[in-house]
């Protein structure tokens, strides 16, 4: 097998004995209790049946509520294997639960059992040379970040800081393409994964580097231990080229590294066990600044300016997070950053290589200054202050948790846009959509990734104008596709956003996605009900 190739080669990492045992027992047609008690028994399998156990695991943080028979939880990647086999060979669905972190009931199981990689939390290697990291997907983003940084010395560092970073598993990172605050490619996951181990929905597994499986006229050929092969085809849909997680990564010229294909399909291709991360030189020292600013117009055309200084490449920064329309009502510490004189806030986070930290700041301030609407110095707040910087993390996490809470107060759903549109749309999208949700008085706050032209409008219904706010949705994903824009930038399509996804590709890129599973799991028994359904 050359270095680029279209073949690929799955094996068994289950014992030829054990594999008898599985099939010996999946013929006898076992009921949900012997399937957890045999996995316990024979393989020391952490597997339940348990209703109340299990009712921890039926919902993410979409606030969507699923249902399931069986909870697995797997220490490893043979474990798993043992799982998914047995799964396969009596039709069980299974869905892949990590953080549950996911806000599109990616994460949220349609029934059958439950694979929980929670368990699956080893780091195993960090290679400092090369700047790569393998770890387990059960391992916290925030402890990868810390590790990397501790073990280093301080000279590497894992860049992908989601919100959710602390709670956030890196199978589910990965699965969902997640980004963080630095703008750009390289505040997304996928730019940063060097080589997965992932098992199929027949148990069997697959290793892949970057580079290693790159399609040939649009598909994959995957020959498995009995030297059977099935055919997996590209979706071959036009993906818009923004920063975008909605659905799986494609390929107009039938040409696509199998790593891309994984990143970002939301588990439903196949089950990660273990992940290679690139790590990037640590920035010697950042500056961190909170910009407190008048009113939203004047925040864009901060932004603007700011893009203009740095030449159109956002991605010099680490950071540029945009707090706007009634986030004080949700942000915990709001009093540190906001008064009655200046309602919004930027915060910028400037990296630095060596530079001399004295004379960046005082460049960096000249250039604030000469803004026309920063007149006071009180407008800008430093926050390398570690209880400045603490304040504002714990205020920057609070707003989406305290609506998320809300949400729950009302018993209603938790609605939050990831449009995304190109920069000469993003004025008109956020105008158009600020009179839409005004004009259905419906509670809403606005933040997030200005840098990238990528804001969440979360809406918060009561029970009366519940439906009301889903409508309302609804126009907005209009709105950002007649704008060239799409529905999701960063928290993929889960079940919750499948007609966005129909929205913006059309049954054809429906098609295309079944098309592209069947070559993967032909039963449809991974994810079932996420991006599409069969």
């Amino acid at each position: 097998m050359n270095n680029h190739t279209h073949f690929i080669y799955s094996k068994s990492i289950i014992k030829p004995e054990l594999e008898i045992k599985i099939i010996e027992f999946a013929s006898s047609n076992p009921s949900v209790k012997k399937i957890a008690s045999f996995l316990n028994t024979n393989f020391s399998i952490d597997a339940t049946d348990d209703k109340d156990v299990i009712a921890a695991y039926n919902y993410d943080w979409s606030n969507m509520i699923g249902n399931a028979s069986i909870l697995c939880r797997p220490s490893n990647s043979t474990e798993c294997a043992i799982t998914i086999k047995l799964c396969h060979l009596l039709k069980i669905k299974i869905t892949i639960s990590a953080g549950r972190t996911n806000l599109t009931g990616s994460a949220t199981p349609n029934g059958g059992l439950i694979l929980s990689i929670e368990k699956m939390k080893k780091i195993d290697s960090l290679d400092t040379s090369n700047k790569l990291i393998s770890v387990n997907p059960g391992v916290y983003i925030e402890e990868v970040r810390k590790f990397v940084t501790n073990e280093s010395d301080n000279s590497l560092i894992f860049v992908v800081d989601p919100t959710s970073r602390n709670e956030a598993m890196v199978g589910g990172a990965v699965s969902c393409n997640a980004s963080g605050f630095i703008p750009g490619p390289k505040g997304s996951m996928r730019m940063w994964v060097n080589q997965l181990d992932f098992l199929l929905p027949n148990g069997e597994q697959i290793k892949a580097k970057r580079g290693q499986y790159i399609s040939k006229n649009g598909q994959f050929i995957i020959r498995d231990s009995n030297g059977e092969e099935s055919i997996v085809h590209i979706p071959r849909y036009k993906r818009i080229n923004l920063k975008n997680a909605s659905g799986p990564f494609t390929a107009e010229d039938g040409k696509l590294d199998l790593i891309d294909l994984i990143v970002g399909s939301e588990g439903i291709f196949g089950c990660i066990t273990n992940v290679h991360l690139k790590l990037s030189e640590n920035p010697s020292q950042y500056i961190n600044l909170f910009i407190k600013l008048k009113n939203e117009e004047i925040a864009f055309n901060f932004y603007n300016y700011i893009r203009k200084i740095l030449n159109d490449d956002m991605g010099n920064l680490s950071g540029f997070e945009y707090f706007g329309n009634n986030c004080q009502s949700y942000m915990n510490h709001y009093e540190h950053f906001f008064n009655q004189k200046y309602s919004v806030g930027i915060y910028m986070q400037i990296p630095l290589y060596n530079d001399n930290i004295d004379y960046s700041i005082e460049k960096w301030y000249d250039i604030l200054m000469s803004f026309n609407d920063i007149t006071e110095e009180e407008q800008i707040l430093s926050l390398d202050d570690p209880n400045n910087w603490k304040t504002f993390f714990e205020a920057r996490h609070s707003i989406p948790v305290n609506a998320l809470h809300k949400s729950k107060k009302y018993k209603t759903a938790s609605i939050i846009t990831d449009t995304i549109v190109p920069p000469q749309s993003f004025n008109d999208f956020i105008k158009k959509t600020h009179s839409l949700i005004k004009s259905k008085k419906i509670d809403y706050l606005l933040f997030g990734h200005l840098g990238d032209c990528h804001l969440h409008f979360h809406l918060i219904p009561n029970a009366e104008n519940e439906n009301e706010a889903i409508k309302c949705y609804r126009d907005i994903i209009r709105i950002s596709s007649n704008l060239g824009g799409i529905y999701s930038a960063e928290h993929g399509t889960g079940k919750r956003k499948k007609n966005d996804f129909i929205e913006c590709y059309g049954m054809n890129g429906v098609k295309e996605v079944i098309k592209c599973k069947m070559g993967f799991d032909p039963y449809f028994l991974f994810n079932n009900g996420n991006v599409v359904d069969k």
